[in-house]
């Protein structure tokens, strides 16, 4: 019998907070949503602007550095493979198709401007970003005239 392929990347904005809780066991288990934005164009030409929502599911360690480090609005990498999962609820059958995540990327940085909230304290001694020349302060050296030996450059 020939294998299967189920892989999945994908690349959005948590809708929510994750939420992170304990097993029976004591085994992490982190549950939050993408929301991935897509554009297209419909029969009349125009372009239209869709968004789909996508549930995940970290386990153990994985789940818990997302609990930690990601929040709502920041971008996530997410690599995994699709689940499904059926179960009982009030007498009616549920089925839910969710992304089980092997590897998530943080994509903003924690202290970045790009979405989300960063609890870290901050400091005045913190070392602060070195200050990016003006134009005015940009000396360029004469190099002469001489031709460049097209040997000289290592590529």
């Amino acid at each position: 019998m020939a294998r299967s392929v189920n892989q999945v990347i994908l690349m959005g904005n948590l809708t929510r907070d994750p939420e992170v809780r304990q097993t029976p066991n004591g085994q992490s288990v982190c549950s939050f949503s993408l929301a991935l934005n897509r554009a297209y164009k419909d029969n009349s030409g125009e372009w239209k602007e869709v968004t789909d929502y996508i549930d995940v599911v970290a386990w153990g360690p994985l789940g818990e550095r997302v609990g930690q480090y990601l929040a709502k609005g920041r971008r996530a990498l997410v690599q995994g493979r699709l689940q499904s999962r059926s179960w009982e609820q009030d007498g009616q059958k549920r089925n839910k198709v969710e992304v089980l995540a092997n590897d998530v990327t943080f994509l903003d940085s924690r202290g970045g401007s790009e979405g989300g909230s960063d609890n870290a304290p901050v400091s005045d001694d913190a070392p602060k970003p070195a200050k990016k020349p003006k134009a005015d302060d940009i000396v360029i050296e004469d190099i002469g005239d001489e031709p460049i030996n097209l040997d000289d450059i290592p590529f």
